[in-house]
């Protein structure tokens, strides 16, 4: 490969994990070592006697397939001799002789394309079980990494190397296992029937001329790769831009940038389209050059053939197998070309994959890890710091405490660390220095299973699946009965409107829950985590896409349901908290102040400033309401549109005088 073409291919290799936020690269080699657990599963024994009996049949296959062309020369010589001329043609035995000679030849070439059908239907399933097997190993390991990973990963790139991988593999096993060993097999057969039939130097010719075929197209190949990771990286660039224009469809619509948006495909597609005619340029190129290989080495041979057709050394028989033999070789080394071109493709395709998995989660269980055991559900943050990357520390030395049964709130201004607090107590991430505990228990001594489920969670940005309302409440707790899941809704106030729809809780709710308002999706969110009943909650403004009415209906829910339950409410409407036990107030990632509401009211510090400034805003709100209330007002004795004579309002506008 030339050096432009390699640091081309590097360029790509390190591109590739950038643009999904993967570190590091995987080998051809590692590559199909890893495949080998898959293609001879442990613990399937049914699957590895499929195995053996596909590599059985396939012994079996190309023994016949080398048989036929030899039935061939045997029929073509019997007919050529004088045992087959006029005057002899009457005698029976040898009519019948060339006739099962001919049946024996066609037996033989449909036997062949049996057993190659034998061979794909058993191996089927070992492949098919090889798919399921990785892609759902990877979609495990995608929900172990950390949130980090899934905050700098782009969804469209991801879904699109999934996609690719799994036709990697399927290529792989199809074209390694089903292609390339019965090619190598024919391939000795064939050179071993040379030996008997003719001498070595036909065999040295065959060798050179696979030898000679196979550096052609590897070579050519090896360009091709380069060229297919372009096209593969444009492919991603534009299928991760497409997603991610049509999941922000609204602020497409607000702005007016749908041209913005085309131009910014179209470049991703432009460059995809010129990969794409290199590839196909590149194609022709190779076909040609093996086709022009081949047909030098099979003239050679016949001519030598010929030559000893004429010396008397060899039969017309001999000249006729020398044919078949090589154009039926021709099949399967063609293939072989195209063989190590998927090959070759299916481990690009893999090799993301494959990095993929090699991707180590952020947060792990340690060794041993024991379920938390949740007594009494007190929380405490102790000496607690933490930075999400270099020195930037986003939490310093915080230390509060959550008793038990209590509510306690977390304000501050916007970058204070309020949420990170909550991602930290759900073990997100782990923390820089301190430790955070329940019930006297370290979260880093348990298993993230058990935390998270003790640990009920309202997200400020409410997140639903593409499905039903009831499939996304009893996501909460996917055993609760219907009448659960009912109750649920009713105590987060939004059954009346379920009772609204047309399907009721059988509404589906559209892409990441666009079909609802933001008020409704929050409720929907409060309904799940009530029905999960954890016995820790933890509320990032639940209320916060609410109107008042609603958010003191909903407000009162949550208080009987945080009765008996340690409550942490991260708040930025300091008016949903001004009943908790404690407040804790933020700034700059410290503690500067913690007490009851009236306390922090009354030392005037931060949290007094921050309620100061919401109550002028609120006011101000309710002030421009009123002012705007009393502009639509009728001014007594000032006559209204309806009453002026000769004035008839139809769309706010005048239509006579």
């Amino acid at each position: 490969m030339r050096p432009a073409t390699i640091a081309k291919s590097a360029s790509a290799r390190s591109e590739r994990p950038q643009l999904l936020g993967l570190s590091g690269d995987v080998s051809h080699w590692t590559v199909l070592k890893s495949l080998l657990p898959f293609i001879w599963p442990a613990g399937r024994r049914d699957l590895r006697i499929e195995v053996v009996g596909a590599c059985v049949v396939l012994l079996l296959a190309k023994l016949v397939t080398v048989a036929v062309p030899v039935a061939f020369k045997w029929v073509t010589d019997w007919l050529a001799s004088d045992l087959a001329g006029p005057e002899v043609a009457a005698g029976k035995h040898l009519a019948l002789g060339v006739a099962m000679l001919i049946v024996a030849y066609g037996v033989g070439r449909v036997l062949m394309m049996v057993l190659n059908q034998v061979r794909d239907l058993l191996f089927t399933r070992v492949g098919q079980h090889a798919i399921r097997e990785l892609n759902n190993r990877t979609f495990r390991h995608l929900h172990t990494l950390s949130l980090r990973f899934h905050l700098e990963r782009r969804t469209g790139g991801l879904s699109r190397v999934i996609e690719r991988g799994t036709r990697g593999i399927d290529l792989i096993l199809r074209m390694g296992v089903l292609q390339l060993a019965p090619t190598v097999i024919e391939m000795l057969l064939v050179a071993a029937l040379l030996v008997y039939y003719f001498d070595w130097s036909y065999v040295v010719i065959l060798i050179a001329t696979i030898a000679f075929y196979m550096w052609f197209t590897f070579a050519a190949s090896e360009r091709r790769i380069a060229i297919r990771r372009e096209m593969n990286e444009s492919d991603t660039d534009a299928n991760t831009k497409a997603i991610d224009s049509l999941l922000n469809f609204e602020t497409v619509k607000y702005f007016g940038n749908e041209d913005a948006e085309a131009r910014r495909y179209d470049a991703s597609m432009a460059r995809y389209e010129k990969a794409a005619v290199k590839t196909y340029y590149s194609l022709g190129v190779l076909n040609s050059g093996q086709a022009a290989i081949f047909t030098a080495g099979m003239t050679l041979v016949m001519w030598l053939a010929a030559e000893g057709v004429m010396a008397g050394t060899h039969t017309v028989g001999d000249f006729v197998l020398i044919n078949a033999v090589m154009i039926q070789l021709y099949q399967p080394l063609n293939f072989m070309g195209m063989v190590y071109r998927e090959i070759k493709q299916g481990l690009v395709d893999l090799e993301t994959m494959f990095a993929l998995l090699g991707q180590q989660p952020e947060v792990e269980d340690k060794p041993g890890a024991k379920p938390l055991e949740v007594r009494d559900g007190a929380v405490r943050f102790d000496h607690v710091s933490f930075s999400y990357e270099g020195d930037r520390e986003i939490l310093h030395d915080v230390s509060f405490e959550v008793p038990a049964g209590q509510m306690v709130a977390i304000v501050g201004p916007s970058g204070a660390g309020k949420s990170t607090i909550s991602r930290i107590l759900f073990r997100f991430y782990d923390i820089t220095k301190g430790r955070v505990t329940i019930d006297g228990q370290d979260i880093r001594d348990v298993t993230q299973t058990s935390l998270r489920r003790a640990i009920g969670v309202v997200p400020q940005d409410t997140v639903l699946f593409n499905d039903t309302i009831l499939y996304n409440i009893r996501y909460g707790r996917p055993d609760a009965t219907d009448a659960e899941v009912h109750e649920a809704a009713r105590l987060a106030q939004i059954d009346r409107f379920i009772a609204t729809l047309p399907q009721g809780y059988a509404t589906m709710v559209g892409e990441r829950g666009l079909k609802l308002s933001g008020g409704e999706k929050q409720r929907v969110a409060i309904a799940r985590t009530l029905l999960k009943g954890p016995p820790i909650l933890m509320l990032d403004e639940a209320t916060s896409a609410l109107d008042s009415h609603t958010e003191k209906e909903i407000q009162d829910a949550i208080d009987r349901v945080a009765a008996n339950r340690t409550t942490l409410v991260i708040a930025h409407r300091l008016s949903t908290i001004v009943q908790a036990d404690n407040i804790i107030v933020l700034d700059k990632g410290r503690l500067v102040e913690q007490g009851t509401h009236a306390e922090l009211i009354a030392r005037n510090g931060l949290y007094a400033s921050l309620w100061n400034r919401q109550r002028q805003a609120e006011k101000a709100r309710e002030e421009l309401a009123a002012a705007l209330e009393a502009a639509a007002s009728p001014v007594p004795g000032r006559p209204t549109d309806e009453e002026r004579p000769g004035v008839k309002v139809a769309y706010g506008e005048p239509e006579s005088f």
